[in-house]
């Protein structure tokens, strides 16, 4: 049964509830949420943790489901009142829509590169051949595959301190991080070396986060969600997202991408892998956003039409990509 938002003993709204995965990390950038709406409403507002079906299971994300194995658990405590608003890692959340729900809100974008973190200060060109470099995502998988075949890949799950701890522990050599993380966490002292967007394109939506609130929120919570949104940041990851709505690209999809507004202009480019890394395709494409009314969404079909024409569903598994 669904709940309204805390009110008081005259039916005014009296605290806002943030509903959150308990990891380290994820509390850390929902309090830099819980603050913004604190700020902007007037009200208390307090970090409600849920465990996810992802965060209980050791299991490799892609036999759980992929990126919507955190979601879950988030929406289901918004459907059911306990809580009010809910923060997600953007990368994490599905690019179908939640009946009921409604994403209000993408506060300003952090770094959106992945960072190696290595033993010894190596970098990727000067880890030994062998080395064993870890990370639970395809995407990463295949990069790492197609710039050093010379190694091995290691699947990994876990927090971020234990992904490092395999590291000083000599488990392995390094392993690859979203920067984003390690700098909410206050870890970026362990980056050996940082990857450029450029070479190295990253999850769609990396870097952000989104508030997620009921579609019938209190006035008050919507105002106040409302003010921390980021347009420049929602054109961009709107067009990543996009593309993998479009070529309907599963967990199994290793697929990167990167938008960037700059001087009047989307720029997105995006690229498909082979999951072994031998192969990958490339499309990039930019418009300026005054001469069209959903500009993200045109470029990404533009971006996703090329991808589609020159072969991307012959490079991922069955049923990854459309």
């Amino acid at each position: 049964m669904t709940t309204v938002a805390a009110t008081g003993a005259t039916g005014v709204l009296s605290v806002i509830r943030v509903g959150t995965r308990a990891s380290s990390l994820a509390m850390a950038q929902s309090q830099t949420v819980a603050d913004a709406l604190a700020k902007s409403s007037g009200l208390p507002v307090e970090l409600v943790p849920v465990t996810t079906e992802g965060d209980r299971s050791t299991k490799p994300l892609s036999s759980l489901g992929g990126t919507g194995v955190f979601a879950i658990g988030l929406r289901e405590a918004l459907l059911d009142g306990r809580c009010d608003v809910v923060v997600h890692s953007l990368k994490d959340l599905p690019t179908a829509p939640a009946d009921g729900l409604v994403i209000a809100a993408t506060p300003k974008r952090a770094d959106a590169r992945d960072a190696l973190c290595a033993r010894d200060g190596m970098t990727l060109d000067t880890l030994p051949e062998g080395a064993r470099v870890g990370t639970g995502s395809p995407r990463r998988a295949a990069q790492l595959r197609a710039r050093r075949p010379d190694i091995e890949v290691v699947d990994i799950r876990g927090n971020v301190d234990t992904r490092l701890g395999k590291v000083t522990s000599g488990e392995l050599d390094a392993v690859v991080l979203a920067a984003a993380g390690l700098e909410r966490l206050g870890r970026l002292e362990v980056v050996t070396e940082y990857c450029g967007l450029d070479g190295w394109p990253t999850a769609p939506g990396q870097g952000s986060l989104a508030v997620e609130i009921r579609a019938a929120s209190d006035p008050v919570i919507v105002r106040a969600v409302a003010s921390i949104d980021h347009r420049p940041t929602k054109l961009n990851v709107t067009a990543e997202r996009e593309v993998l709505r479009l070529l309907e690209a599963g967990c199994a999809a290793p697929i990167g991408a990167h938008a960037l507004v700059d001087d009047g202009l989307i720029f997105l480019s995006a690229r498909v892998y082979r999951p072994d890394g031998t192969h990958q395709i490339t499309s990039s494409h930019a418009l300026y956003v005054a001469d069209d009314p959903t500009p993200a969404e045109t470029v990404a079909a533009n971006v996703a039409r090329e991808l589609l024409s020159l072969g991307a569903a012959d490079l991922v598994p069955t049923g990854s990509i459309g």
